[in-house]
């Protein structure tokens, strides 16, 4: 159904046809995962040892089991494809593959269920995951234990906490074992969850410890209320634990701790309100300057990369400068549907520098070590046009156009389109790589 004729359709309506209308298309949601889940098995088997050529050439694709120890394997790199396919990333689609051949393999109660449409795959592909470190029998056992409630009936947290007691059942021993391993995973760090200029830190310890560092934050909080009578109770526990780390911290929360020296990366323009800091989002630049009147105890301005002019070096090594433009046009991964935003990445050479592909803006492009083997070992071939617009082709021929809005699966425009600046570039790059 056209998308605008369903606006119609819906605004004609009864209250109950919405209903309807409603649960007849969640079925078919359901539906579809369940048959992209038989497809990503069925992608497994098509991609099993005997498709990897013979060759002893240095990093070549490999083949691994596709789910847990015991199950067929396939080869390394086959997600990539898949996951294009799909939109998401080679992680996301190695990690599908992986629940569907578990099922197939060590779950066969819930695979018939999802085949037969009464197990949902969302609750399949969590028992998958959560059995993976079982033995095969022990995995059937929870197959059998949970299919029965598998279908949606019960609340996803409730069938999180069935499951999670159903695999400490069937192997007490592991379950002892990741109790000591996580008894050793103690840290605090920062987190990811950072916006509009608010940092989380997490602590993870044993529970007496954070329970005893509860009490004395709380003991210190309450002795701060003369000082902080305006304040909340939360607002007095972050003024105490920054005393109680920091004892140079100054009270008045809109002055903040001492100044120590840190690396933030901001990225302003003159006309524009917004700034963005590295590893963290965007921020007003009102904002930014009271970050820096505030906190900062010096500030160093960077010269400013001017990146419509094109930067190279006659050298297969990448000097700073020419990174920094680099991260600078491509801010993340540039394989089809990745996630990756850090610098710590590879840069590639998308034409080989031994083919006689420069070190420059226009052909390098960051990537994560994995997605880096899968250009150079699966097949994939790449092409930057234009700085800062990529475009692939996978093993079977499909065009994905990635720059600084996400990725597309990019196809001919039709007779009434005018093609855009990268379309034109993928036809053109299309008839090159015919050729």
């Amino acid at each position: 159904m056209a998308t605008q004729d369903r606006h119609h359709q819906l605004a004609d309506m009864s209250a109950d046809a919405v209903l309807s209308f409603a649960e007849d298309q969640h079925a078919a949601r359901q539906s579809a995962e369940r048959a992209i889940l038989e497809a990503a098995y069925q992608w497994a088997v098509l991609h099993s040892p005997d498709a990897l050529p013979a060759t002893d050439k240095r990093g070549r694709e490999r083949a691994k089991p596709a789910g847990a120890a015991g199950t067929p394997r396939i080869t390394e790199h086959a997600a990539a494809t898949f996951g294009a396919r799909i939109q998401t990333s080679p992680y996301g689609a190695k990690r599908l593959i992986a629940d569907a051949v578990d099922l197939v393999h060590r779950l066969p109660k819930l695979w018939a269920g999802v085949k037969a449409g009464q197990v949902r795959s969302t609750h399949a592909r969590h028992v998958a995951d959560a059995t993976r470190e079982l033995t095969a029998d022990e995995a059937a056992w929870v197959d059998a234990e949970v299919v029965e409630i598998a279908d949606g009936r019960l609340a996803w947290t409730r069938f999180e906490a069935v499951v999670e007691g159903k695999v400490a059942a069937a192997s007490p021993e592991l379950a002892r074992a990741k109790e000591e391993a996580a008894a050793k995973d103690t840290f605090i760090r920062r987190s990811r969850v950072d916006k509009h200029g608010i940092m989380t830190m997490t602590i993870r310890d044993h529970a007496a410890v954070i329970l005893g560092s509860e009490a004395g934050l709380d003991a210190t909080a309450d002795g701060l209320k003369d000082q902080m009578p305006d304040a909340t109770k939360q607002q007095r526990r972050l003024a105490a634990f920054a005393l109680l780390t920091n004892p140079e911290a100054h009270l008045d929360l809109t002055v903040g701790p001492v100044k120590p020296k840190v690396l933030i990366r901001l990225h302003c323009t003159p006309d524009s309100a917004i700034a963005r800091m590295e590893g963290h989002g965007p921020l007003t630049t009102e904002y930014v300057r009271h970050l820096v009147e505030h906190y900062a105890s010096g500030v160093k301005v960077q010269p400013v990369i001017n990146l419509n002019q094109g930067a190279s070096v006659d050298a297969y090594e990448i000097p700073h400068r020419l990174r920094e433009a680099v991260h600078l046009i491509h801010p993340g991964d540039t394989f089809p549907f990745a996630a990756n935003l850090s610098r710590k990445v590879d840069l590639d050479h998308q034409i080989p520098y031994a083919e006689g592909g420069p070190t420059s803006t226009d052909n390098l492009g960051p990537m994560t070590r994995t997605h880096h083997r899968i250009k150079t070992h699966a097949g994939w071939e790449v092409r930057q046009p234009f700085p800062g617009i990529v475009i692939w082709r996978d093993p079977h021929g499909a065009h994905f156009l990635v720059d600084q809005t996400g990725t597309r699966r990019v196809t001919g425009t039709t007779a009434d389109q005018t093609p855009t600046r990268a379309e034109i570039a993928l036809m053109q790059l299309t008839v090159d790589w015919a050729a």
